[in-house]
Protein backbone atom coordinates (compact mmCIF):
# COMPACT_ATOMS: atom_id res chain seq x y z
CA UNK A 1 0.00 0.00 0.00
CA UNK A 2 1.56 3.35 -0.65
CA UNK A 3 2.42 5.74 1.83
CA UNK A 4 2.21 9.93 2.74
CA UNK A 5 3.43 12.20 5.08
CA UNK A 6 0.84 13.34 8.02
CA UNK A 7 0.43 16.03 10.63
CA UNK A 8 -0.66 13.97 13.53
CA UNK A 9 -0.60 14.88 17.03
CA UNK A 10 2.73 12.93 17.46
CA UNK A 11 4.12 15.33 14.19
CA UNK A 12 5.04 14.77 10.57
CA UNK A 13 4.63 10.84 10.38
CA UNK A 14 4.18 8.24 7.82
CA UNK A 15 0.66 6.68 7.16
CA UNK A 16 -0.43 4.27 5.15
CA UNK A 17 -2.59 5.65 2.13
CA UNK A 18 -6.22 3.89 2.21
CA UNK A 19 -7.16 5.45 -1.02
CA UNK A 20 -7.17 5.32 -4.59
CA UNK A 21 -6.59 8.05 -7.42
CA UNK A 22 -9.13 7.40 -10.03
CA UNK A 23 -8.36 9.08 -13.51
CA UNK A 24 -10.98 10.30 -15.71
CA UNK A 25 -10.31 7.90 -17.97
CA UNK A 26 -10.56 4.80 -16.15
CA UNK A 27 -13.75 2.76 -16.89
CA UNK A 28 -13.56 1.16 -13.47
CA UNK A 29 -13.82 2.48 -10.07
CA UNK A 30 -12.38 0.33 -7.48
CA UNK A 31 -14.16 -0.49 -4.47
CA UNK A 32 -13.02 1.10 -1.25
CA UNK A 33 -12.02 5.06 -0.72
CA UNK A 34 -11.06 6.99 -3.86
CA UNK A 35 -10.06 10.44 -4.76
CA UNK A 36 -11.77 11.76 -7.82
CA UNK A 37 -10.85 14.60 -10.41
CA UNK A 38 -13.54 17.73 -10.09
CA UNK A 39 -14.85 16.76 -13.02
CA UNK A 40 -15.48 13.28 -12.34
CA UNK A 41 -17.08 13.73 -8.85
CA UNK A 42 -19.31 16.48 -10.06
CA UNK A 43 -20.21 13.31 -12.42
CA UNK A 44 -19.88 9.93 -9.97
CA UNK A 45 -19.38 11.33 -6.42
CA UNK A 46 -23.03 11.75 -5.47
CA UNK A 47 -23.41 7.97 -5.76
CA UNK A 48 -19.73 7.13 -4.62
CA UNK A 49 -21.04 8.43 -0.85
CA UNK A 50 -24.23 7.03 -0.82
CA UNK A 51 -22.43 3.49 -0.82
CA UNK A 52 -21.19 5.16 2.55
CA UNK A 53 -17.16 5.29 1.09
CA UNK A 54 -14.93 7.87 2.29
CA UNK A 55 -14.19 9.95 -1.15
CA UNK A 56 -11.67 12.87 -1.91
CA UNK A 57 -11.59 15.12 -4.63
CA UNK A 58 -8.07 16.19 -6.45
CA UNK A 59 -8.56 20.12 -7.02
CA UNK A 60 -5.75 20.67 -9.94
CA UNK A 61 -4.45 24.69 -10.00
CA UNK A 62 -6.57 26.08 -12.42
CA UNK A 63 -9.62 24.78 -10.44
CA UNK A 64 -11.40 26.81 -7.75
CA UNK A 65 -11.91 24.96 -4.37
CA UNK A 66 -15.65 26.98 -4.04
CA UNK A 67 -17.24 24.44 -5.87
CA UNK A 68 -16.65 22.50 -3.67
CA UNK A 69 -18.18 24.38 -0.65
CA UNK A 70 -21.47 22.42 -0.38
CA UNK A 71 -20.18 18.92 -0.38
CA UNK A 72 -16.86 19.77 1.50
CA UNK A 73 -18.67 18.72 5.06
CA UNK A 74 -18.81 14.88 3.16
CA UNK A 75 -15.68 14.88 2.02
CA UNK A 76 -12.39 13.08 3.65
CA UNK A 77 -9.59 14.34 1.87
CA UNK A 78 -9.12 17.74 -1.02
CA UNK A 79 -5.62 16.77 -2.82
CA UNK A 80 -4.82 20.38 -3.87
CA UNK A 81 -2.14 19.34 -6.97
CA UNK A 82 0.76 21.69 -7.62
CA UNK A 83 1.79 21.66 -10.99
CA UNK A 84 5.58 23.07 -10.57
CA UNK A 85 7.09 23.92 -7.30
CA UNK A 86 6.98 27.49 -7.92
CA UNK A 87 3.38 27.69 -8.99
CA UNK A 88 1.56 29.28 -5.23
CA UNK A 89 -1.90 29.00 -6.73
CA UNK A 90 -2.59 25.85 -3.88
CA UNK A 91 -1.94 28.21 -0.86
CA UNK A 92 -4.65 30.07 -1.39
CA UNK A 93 -6.92 27.10 -2.00
CA UNK A 94 -5.51 25.85 1.36
CA UNK A 95 -5.94 28.74 3.26
CA UNK A 96 -9.27 29.18 1.95
CA UNK A 97 -10.49 25.73 2.73
CA UNK A 98 -9.68 25.93 6.41
CA UNK A 99 -10.48 29.39 6.88
CA UNK A 100 -13.81 30.48 4.56
CA UNK A 101 -14.83 26.97 4.24
CA UNK A 102 -14.09 25.98 7.67
CA UNK A 103 -13.28 22.22 6.22
CA UNK A 104 -11.51 19.71 9.23
CA UNK A 105 -11.21 17.46 6.65
CA UNK A 106 -7.39 16.50 5.21
CA UNK A 107 -5.92 18.92 2.97
CA UNK A 108 -2.82 17.27 1.06
CA UNK A 109 -0.41 18.66 -1.22
CA UNK A 110 -0.08 16.24 -4.24
CA UNK A 111 1.92 17.23 -7.62
CA UNK A 112 6.05 18.62 -7.61
CA UNK A 113 5.80 19.25 -3.66
CA UNK A 114 9.13 19.69 -2.12
CA UNK A 115 10.15 19.46 1.47
CA UNK A 116 11.64 23.28 1.07
CA UNK A 117 8.07 24.02 1.05
CA UNK A 118 6.99 21.58 3.73
CA UNK A 119 6.38 25.15 6.53
CA UNK A 120 5.06 27.65 4.14
CA UNK A 121 2.26 24.71 3.45
CA UNK A 122 1.24 23.75 7.06
CA UNK A 123 0.92 27.48 7.70
CA UNK A 124 -1.83 27.85 5.09
CA UNK A 125 -3.68 24.80 6.19
CA UNK A 126 -2.44 21.71 4.47
CA UNK A 127 -1.72 18.88 6.69
CA UNK A 128 -0.80 16.05 4.33
CA UNK A 129 2.16 15.39 1.34
CA UNK A 130 2.98 13.22 -1.11
CA UNK A 131 6.65 14.27 -1.24
CA UNK A 132 7.79 14.37 -4.90
CA UNK A 133 11.79 14.27 -3.90
CA UNK A 134 11.20 11.24 -1.61
CA UNK A 135 11.81 13.24 1.37
CA UNK A 136 11.16 11.13 4.79
CA UNK A 137 9.07 12.79 7.78
CA UNK A 138 11.89 13.47 9.60
CA UNK A 139 13.17 15.46 6.96
CA UNK A 140 9.97 17.29 6.22
CA UNK A 141 9.87 18.07 10.26
CA UNK A 142 13.23 19.55 9.97
CA UNK A 143 12.22 21.81 7.39
CA UNK A 144 9.04 23.12 8.84
CA UNK A 145 10.68 23.76 12.18
CA UNK A 146 13.70 25.86 9.92
CA UNK A 147 11.87 29.05 11.10
CA UNK A 148 11.51 30.27 15.04
CA UNK A 149 9.07 33.55 14.60
CA UNK A 150 6.26 34.17 11.37
CA UNK A 151 5.97 37.81 10.26
CA UNK A 152 2.07 37.38 9.30
CA UNK A 153 -0.91 35.34 10.27
CA UNK A 154 -1.93 32.67 8.85
CA UNK A 155 -4.24 29.33 9.00
CA UNK A 156 -1.89 27.30 11.38
CA UNK A 157 -2.62 30.14 14.18
CA UNK A 158 1.24 31.19 15.00
CA UNK A 159 1.64 34.55 16.59
CA UNK A 160 3.29 36.68 14.29
CA UNK A 161 6.78 38.35 15.90
CA UNK A 162 5.16 41.93 15.70
CA UNK A 163 3.00 40.59 18.35
CA UNK A 164 5.41 38.81 20.13
CA UNK A 165 7.48 42.37 20.52
CA UNK A 166 4.63 44.05 21.47
CA UNK A 167 3.96 41.88 24.26
CA UNK A 168 7.50 42.29 25.53
CA UNK A 169 7.86 46.09 26.15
Amino acid sequence: MPTYIKLTQDGLTTVEDPFTFVADDDQYIPPGDVILSLARFQTDGERLLSEGRAVGVRVTADETVESLAYDLPRLSVVALEFPKFRDGRQYSNGRLLRERYGYEGEVRAVGDVLREQAQFMLRCGIDAFEPADGSTPEAWAHAAGRFRHVYQRAADERVPAFVLRAERQ
